[in-house]
C-alpha cells in the first residue's frame, strides 16, 4: 500500500493552487485593472465583472481545499499503512527473542 501512495504522490503530484494579489484596482474593475482582458464580462466591469471574479476565486480557493483534503486522507493513510508495519516488526522482534531465550536454555541445559 506505501509503495502505491508513494508512487501516486511521485507521478501524480497535487497541484496547489495561490491566491494572486495584484496592483491596479480590484478584480473585475475591467480591462487593464486587476489582472488584464479576462474575457468580455470582466473587460466591462460593473457589477458582472466583480461577479464573474468573485466567482473565480471560490472556485480556486474550493479546488485548493479538496486538494488538501486529499493530501491529508493520503498522509493519513500513510501513517496507518507504517504504524501496522512498526507493529508487525515489533511482533517479529518479540517471536525472535523468545526463540533465542529457548535456544539459550536449550544450550545451557545440555552443558549440565
Amino acid at each position: 500500500m506505501a509503495t502505491k501512495l508513494s508512487s501516486v504522490l511521485r507521478f501524480q503530484p497535487l497541484r496547489l493552487a495561490c491566491v494572486r494579489a495584484m496592483s491596479g484596482g480590484q478584480f473585475g474593475d475591467g480591462a487593464g485593472k486587476g489582472g488584464g482582458s479576462g474575457g468580455s464580462v470582466r473587460d466591462a466591469g460593473g457589477s458582472f465583472g466583480k461577479m464573474e471574479a468573485a466567482k473565480e476565486e471560490q472556485y480556486f480557493r474550493q479546488l485548493q481545499k479538496e486538494q488538501l483534503d486529499k493530501m491529508k486522507d493520503m498522509l493519513e493513510d500513510e501513517v496507518t499503512h507504517h504504524e501496522r508495519q512498526i507493529r508487525q516488526h515489533q511482533e517479529a522482534i518479540d517471536h525472535h527473542k523468545k526463540r533465542i531465550g529457548r535456544l539459550a536454555k536449550q544450550s545451557g541445559s545440555d552443558s549440565d
